[in-house]
């Protein structure tokens, strides 16, 4: 079992859930504090970068240690993404010739490559378009690689957004693998997030006043809601109502709504719209579903709010990749387009007409 990690908190946590387990060092840019306590107190030795600086501190934060695995990230397109993740690490594919075979000089363990095809890749030909773009960067270079990461990027299903089937997804990383020009060696990996973890929670979240189209809600995008409120990610939700102890889910005429959160700040704001019974009320619950990735994680304390009970559950997700339930979520505005593709003939005429109509 290997993790991928980003800070020493993360190392720790891993080391203390996981012990003896693999870790990889893949922020591409770390403080020499953090390098040197991740390879001489947790004995960290695989490190990421995409700059000759980065790699000269790695370096010298591990004295020079022979046995690092270096990894290169490159940039490359997020095309079929629905949120990108180029534009902050990744060293042009054109300009990481010089890199990479400093990289490769560096270090007497391994070196590879690898790139972020963007989150929620909707588009699988993106890996193998992303692999050709770092196979023409190590044959420009001249080296030879150990690893090839394809990073993550793997999706999950939420309304309006149906990914291919996963299948799909890995046939489309062989081709591109296969087409590689790397040693029979080499190894091949992937740091699936979101695919692995969206399906697994959910937050059942208390509606504190209802103010026309706007729900005000104890939870927000200080909260486990930042996807919903700064990429504007839309959610399953589902609606619940406390009858004599017992939540049950209320059903009926949908309407859109906003959320907002219970901190003061304007910017606690999820526009959704967010499909909801249209006869909510204050002390009602919203169920907002497939939070697993970067719903907890993102939590603060905020304005003193961020309390939060965290039960186990057996039920199903409200939608999934791997058979546990649907693989749809459906939108009202679908179904009214459904609607509108049925074709409605008109009543006959005369005597027909008349006697359909009375009954």
């Amino acid at each position: 079992m290997a993790f991928d990690v980003a800070s020493i908190p993360e190392i720790e946590l891993v080391a203390r859930y996981a012990p003896g387990a693999r870790m990889a060092f893949m922020h591409p840019v770390k403080s020499r504090s953090a390098i040197r306590c991740a390879y001489f107190e947790h004995g960290v030795s695989t490190f990421a970068l995409d700059t000759h600086e980065e790699l000269a501190k790695i370096l010298e934060a591990t004295d020079g240690a022979p046995d690092l695995t270096l990894i290169v990230r490159l940039a490359v397109s997020a095309e079929g993404a629905a949120y990108s993740l180029s534009g902050k690490f990744g060293v042009e594919t054109h300009d990481a010739s010089a890199l990479l075979l400093a990289t490769r000089q560096a270090t007497e363990g391994r070196m590879g490559v690898s790139f972020h095809v963007g989150s929620q890749c909707m588009r699988p030909t993106a890996f193998q378009a992303a692999m050709a773009q770092a196979n023409r960067a190590i044959v420009r270079a001249g080296v030879l690689v150990d690893i090839v990461d394809v990073g993550g990027g793997f999706p999950s299903v939420y309304p309006g957004m149906v990914p291919p089937d996963m299948a799909d997804y890995l046939d489309s990383i062989d081709r591109g693998f296969a087409d590689m020009s790397v040693h029979e060696d080499t190894e091949l990996w992937c740091e699936p997030g979101r695919a692995l973890v969206a399906e697994a929670s959910s937050i059942l979240t208390k509606v504190e006043l209802k103010k026309g189209d706007a729900l005000y809600l104890n939870d927000g995008s200080y909260g486990s809601l930042f996807d919903a409120a700064h990429t504007k990610w839309p959610f399953p939700v589902k609606l619940f109502r406390n009858d004599g102890g017992e939540a049950v889910e209320v059903e009926g005429a949908l309407k859109p709504y906003r959320f907002y959160g219970p901190t003061c700040d304007s910017l606690d704001h999820m526009p959704g719209p967010f499909w909801l019974p249209d006869d909510i009320r204050e002390g009602d619950y919203v169920e907002i579903g497939m939070l697993g990735a970067y719903g907890v994680a993102m939590n603060t304390r905020f304005n003193g709010f961020g309390d939060a009970e965290t039960v186990k559950v057996s039920d199903a997700p409200m939608a999934s990749m791997f058979g546990l339930a649907g693989r749809m979520i459906r939108l009202p505005r679908e179904q009214q387009d459904e609607e509108r593709k049925v074709v409605r003939f008109s009543r006959p005429k005369g005597r027909a007409g008349k006697s359909r109509r009375k009954r």
